[in-house]
């Protein structure tokens, strides 16, 4: 990959930034397409987002903004225009510039997620899942999963009002069909999905006990990096079949090539 001044720039906002594996996928995609861009982590301290959005949305070779943990409900804010989507999760993965210079918001955490159990062979049609989490990724692949035919919907959240504000958002589109709670509630669900962070630092608590599952239950994870996170050996060891969280990032890889018009 050569770098020049015809290039154009690509970031990836987190905090912490180092777990992000966007730019191994997307960089050898850009040589693939023999596109002129590069894609780079920038590390961006919660307290500043604003401020550093704010600065790259004026650099004028800069196309996009790849938005990750715990940014992606205030990265919603910061864009002038939002999708369907993104309206209904309350929060954006991707931000693209315009051709008039304002910035598009958009989601595609839950259909990457959704494309990837699907690929694995996990298809959440008429099933009842269980996620933890209803943080930006959690809300996207709430709405993802009732989108794609789940039957039932269990969300575990320790923020209340985060909670009975996505439940709201998500009745409005598809009535009845999601339980909220405080405590993990997995009781029957055949697909349970850690949608926290917990799992990026090795002594993290589990999001859910992989014990009190129904035997050979699907348990996904969308932390990548560890790629096998104490809940998935943990799963793995009681015969559960693991998904791991990369499978999320290569769901999105066709959806961010059609939105940034990469060919």
């Amino acid at each position: 990959m050569s770098i020049s001044g015809t290039t154009r720039l690509y970031v990836v906002l987190g905090d912490p930034v180092t777990q992000v594996q966007s730019p191994g996928l997307l960089n050898p995609l850009f040589a693939k397409l023999d596109v002129d861009a590069v894609l780079v982590p920038v590390h961006a301290p919660a307290p500043d987002l604003e401020r550093i959005v704010a600065g790259l949305q004026a650099i004028a070779n800069l196309d996009g903004i790849f938005v990750t943990v715990p940014h992606k409900v205030a990265a919603a804010g910061l864009a002038d225009r939002r999708s369907p989507m993104v309206e209904i999760t309350g929060s954006a993965n991707a931000l693209r510039r315009e051709p008039d210079g304002r910035w598009y918001a958009e989601n595609f955490d839950g259909i990457g997620f959704v494309a990837g159990l699907v690929e694995a062979g996990h298809d959440p049609q008429a099933r009842t899942v269980f996620l933890a989490g209803a943080g930006g990724a959690g809300s996207a692949i709430a709405a993802a999963l009732l989108a794609a035919g789940a039957e039932r919907l269990a969300v575990c959240d320790p923020d209340s009002a985060k909670l009975v504000a996505l439940r709201a958002r998500l009745d409005a589109h598809w009535p009845g069909r999601t339980s909220v709670s405080a405590e993990p509630d997995t009781a029957g669900a055949g697909i349970v999905v850690n949608a926290t962070p917990l799992g990026l630092r090795p002594d993290d608590p589990l999001p859910f006990r992989p014990d009190e599952l129904a035997p050979r239950s699907v348990v996904a994870d969308i932390v990548m990096k560890p790629r096998e996170t104490r809940l998935l050996r943990e799963a793995a060891a009681l015969g559960h079949r693991v998904h791991y969280g990369i499978h999320m990032l290569e769901g999105q890889l066709n959806a961010y090539r059609a939105f940034f018009g990469l060919g």
